[in-house]
């Protein structure tokens, strides 16, 4: 077989790091393969993405050395956080920018943009639409339109659909399926039920970035089972074998312990807010998001779920004061009317994490909350926050060196050093690791049962299956039905059986 990227002896190490990403990595891929790159969190996977297809270092300035490598003649690469990918401020403007480099006249390009988003689940009306305006999830599929556009013959594609809900996984997937045939596709990918039966190759990563193991799929699996827990790596049925785990069943038992002692029957209980003809604004006058009537109370797990641009987030932005609000809006009994009346009570954990950290290193970024609350110790108190979310060996690295997985936990571990009773989360489990979801999902849980509200946007059918006591559904910028867990999962996947 043709070799079609590879490289050999790879040592690279990011600055502040007390250890080398790589030491001595050789990995050969070719041609026509599908190749799933697979391992814990901060493995280093995106990484070798870079590396192999030149950003490292040519773009992105990383030390390292090689005693080989080959890089693609024509390569097209999804990144992981999709605002990082554009380059014009608006859709069509972004597949023309493409479509311009490639010489294809102007006349030609108005229907291939229009190709190119409805391959991908965007079909606008008018395309002519901000990038800026858009939610994450639809931002990932116009970065993926963008790059089907480009025609490349081989795809590096770093978790493409973390941000979409299951149905645009599917749907971006199938199209992946269908104009990737005959190409190389390189993936990193945590949501792997859509990909099993596509790719033909998984190279399997320790916590150290070493490949411990490298076949077909199904062998994978099979044999190194025991790796695969170990390094906290999803697998087909891992929810199953964690919801069978002792940790899991003493968790269950405590929510029916908490739910017996602490959610008694709904009218004796106080409600921590109350939304009443509540409306979310982007500027002074379009409406995003409408409430009619909402009471959240102490100690629950809402779930907020929905199609990607539903209004999801925006109703998240909305509760913490971010953007501009009518109605009522009822905190701890006090109207609320802008963001100094829920600072105190209300934390938040943006989609994307950069957008919320302020200082220049991991163990600063930590202690931060500490040092600004007055309270004793901040770095003894951030150094053990960290240890608890993993990052112990990342103190001195700046935010921004972490990978998506890791910036998600610090932004989930910084959160709540003020313990507010009400914490809002916007997709805090994506791009993570199988070990790191059920650790953060466990974290949320014992912050749950010491009285916090969690209010949580997510894709994930088994976040909402094993942690949520209610379901918010959010429908085309409309609260639009306040259920109970099972009845949603019951409608869902009654919807998800007439697809097929």
């Amino acid at each position: 077989m043709e070799v079609c990227t590879s490289v050999s002896g790879l040592r690279l190490k990011f600055a502040g790091s007390p250890a080398l990403q790589f030491e001595d990595l050789s990995v050969e891929l070719y041609s026509g393969q599908k190749v799933l790159l697979l391992g814990p969190s901060g493995c280093g996977k995106s990484t070798l993405l870079q590396v192999l297809t030149g950003l490292i270092p040519q773009a992105i300035e990383v030390p390292m050395k090689c005693d080989d490598i080959q890089i693609p003649a024509s390569w097209g690469y999804v990144f992981q956080d999709p605002d990082t990918q554009f380059c014009m401020p608006f859709a069509d403007e972004e597949i023309a920018f493409v479509l311009e480099n490639l010489g294809v006249p102007r006349e030609a390009m108005r229907e291939l943009i229009q190709q190119c988003l409805h391959e991908v689940g965007l079909p606008f009306e008018e395309p002519h639409v901000p990038i800026a305006s858009m939610s994450q999830g639809m931002k990932q599929r116009l970065a993926i339109a963008s790059v089907l556009a480009l025609q490349p013959e081989v795809l590096f594609l770093d978790e493409p659909t973390s941000l979409l809900d299951p149905e645009g996984t599917r749907a971006v997937w199938d199209t992946i399926k269908k104009v990737g045939q005959h190409k190389t596709i390189i993936i990193v990918e945590h949501k792997i039920d859509e990909i099993i039966d596509f790719v033909d190759r998984v190279l399997l990563f320790n916590a150290e970035g070493e490949i411990i193991a490298d076949g077909a799929p199904e062998p994978i699996f099979a044999e190194y089972k025991t790796e695969l827990r170990r390094y906290g790596i999803w697998y087909p049925g891992v929810w199953a074998d964690y919801t069978e785990s002792v940790a899991s069943t003493m968790l269950t038992q405590r929510q029916q312990d908490l739910e017996s002692k602490l959610l008694p029957a709904r009218d004796t209980i106080r409600d921590l807010a109350v939304l009443k003809d509540f409306v979310g604004y982007q500027g002074r006058r379009e409406v995003k998001i409408t409430a009619a009537h909402v009471a959240i109370e102490a100690g629950e797990w809402i779930t907020v779920v929905g199609y990607n641009g539903a209004g999801k987030s925006t109703l998240l932005q909305a509760l913490m004061q971010l953007i501009p609000t009518s109605g009522s809006y009822t905190l701890k009994g006090k109207q609320v009317h802008s963001f100094k009346d829920v600072k105190d009570t209300v934390a938040y954990v943006f989609q994307n994490p950069e957008m919320q950290f302020v200082a220049n290193s991991v163990l600063d970024e930590a202690a931060f909350g500490y040092r600004a609350d007055g309270q004793p110790d901040p770095v003894g108190r951030a150094e053990a926050l960290l240890a608890e979310f993993g990052l112990q060996g990342k103190l001195q690295l700046h935010p921004y060196q972490l990978s998506l997985g890791q910036k998600r936990r610090l932004s989930v571990a910084t959160a709540m050093v003020k313990q507010q009773q009400m914490l809002l989360l916007d997709e805090p489990t994506f791009g993570q690791d199988a070990a790191n979801t059920f650790a953060i999902l466990e974290k949320l849980e014992n912050w749950r049962r010491q009285g916090t509200t969690i209010v949580m946007v997510t894709h994930d059918l088994e976040v909402v299956r094993h942690f949520a006591t209610r379901v918010w559904l959010v429908e085309q910028g409309v609260l639009a039905a306040d259920i109970h867990p099972d009845v949603y999962l019951r409608d869902t996947e009654a919807v998800g059986s007439s697809l097929g």
